[in-house]
């Protein structure tokens, strides 16, 4: 691979994922607003605003041998792959494990039954599960075996915006001997995938032509 979009990547999982390929040696462009923060050092930056009809213009001529989408706005992707999936070689979309109907299921794999897709109706936080499956819908459609969907469960790592995992790990730090108090919770485990090891692999999939639905876990 020797060019890679991502639309995003100046925060967080598509920012990590921007760094990796180019510091690979990848021609890495960024397509995004540039509000949510600044391009990495030696990516190609395209600001715009993918609610406009004009978003992908900057970038539509060209041929591109990777995409990475993790958009959760289901006119947002299917903008995107009527903009670009013709000339991709290979598509990543980032979901979610949030696109399937139960998550109570010990050793449920990718054949889980999923959420119906979203309608017609604006997606909201309330109804994220059903808008990524309808998004992973729109890219199967427009990319067939282009197709690569990342279904991420938790990710941790360093840029977090939540800091659901580093906050623990500071407490305890400054803790000092004292006793740290934690909520009571169900004796459950959880399965943490780093943000680095979940990028690494997003940037090795066009080469290595992987394609459909692979749940991004880690170890419980």
């Amino acid at each position: 691979m020797t060019n890679l979009l991502v639309l995003g990547g100046t925060q967080w999982l598509g920012r990590t994922i921007a760094i990796q390929a180019r510091d690979r040696g990848i021609a890495v462009t960024c397509l995004a607003r540039g509000v949510a923060g600044d391009p990495a050092e030696g990516i190609e930056f395209v600001a715009a605003d993918r609610r406009m009809p004009a978003a992908y213009d900057a970038v539509r001529g060209r041929d591109w041998d990777a995409v990475v989408d993790v958009s959760w706005q289901p006119p947002f992707v299917a903008g995107a792959v009527a903009a670009l999936g013709e000339r991709t070689a290979h598509w990543t979309y980032v979901s979610s494990g949030s696109v399937y109907a139960r998550t109570d299921i010990v050793g449920s794999d990718e054949s889980s039954t999923r959420h119906a897709p979203l309608g017609d109706e604006a997606a909201t936080w309330q109804t994220y599960g059903p808008a990524k499956t309808a998004c992973e819908d729109l890219v199967v459609a427009g990319l067939g075996e282009r197709a690569f969907l990342a279904r991420a469960g938790l990710i941790g790592g360093p840029g977090d915006p939540s800091d659901r995992f580093g906050y623990w790990v500071s407490r305890f730090a400054l803790a000092d001997d004292e006793p740290v108090l934690v909520p009571d919770a169900p004796d459950l485990s959880s399965q943490l995938i780093d943000v680095r090891d979940l990028a690494d692999w997003i940037v090795s999939a066009p080469s290595l032509a992987t394609s459909g639905p692979f749940n991004a876990c880690g170890e419980a």
